[in-house]
């Protein structure tokens, strides 16, 4: 058992960030201890704050993680429920690459036209490349 500071510490995460997690019900707030009323978490929720912070950077909403998480802790889910999860999430993520892609090569192309001409900006053209038409 971790007391809030602690948990930050190994969870390498901000107090503000944990108690935010408890607002949103992503973790549950301790009771306080009645010997010196402090709360005390469980050791495994520094595994499951390293998680929220990974879903997130991988492009997971909160109200996503949360479903994962109430998937997880629950015994009667099933695989096929996370991977029905699994597959919108995958689509969503091979779209945001074509966007990407398309991003990059439009920087490539700006880069190229603009990096040595000191020409006006109007001869750059950068919210037309964005669109593909450079």
């Amino acid at each position: 058992m971790k007391t809030i500071g602690k948990l930050a510490e190994l969870a390498e995460v901000g107090v503000e960030t944990i108690r935010f997690y408890e607002r949103k019900g992503l973790i549950k707030q301790p009771k306080k201890t009645p010997a010196g009323g402090f709360r005390t978490y469980p050791d495994d929720d520094a595994l499951k704050i390293k998680f929220i912070k990974r879903a997130q950077e991988l492009g997971f909403t909160l109200a996503e993680v949360k479903e994962l998480l109430s998937m997880n802790a629950n015994p009667k889910a099933t695989c096929k429920s996370v991977g029905v999860k699994a597959s919108a999430k995958l689509e969503e993520v091979e779209a945001k690459i074509v966007d990407l892609t398309r991003m990059r090569n439009s920087l490539r192309v700006i880069k190229a036209a603009c990096s040595e001409n000191e020409e006006a900006l109007a001869c750059c053209r950068i919210i037309e490349c964005f669109e593909g038409n450079c």
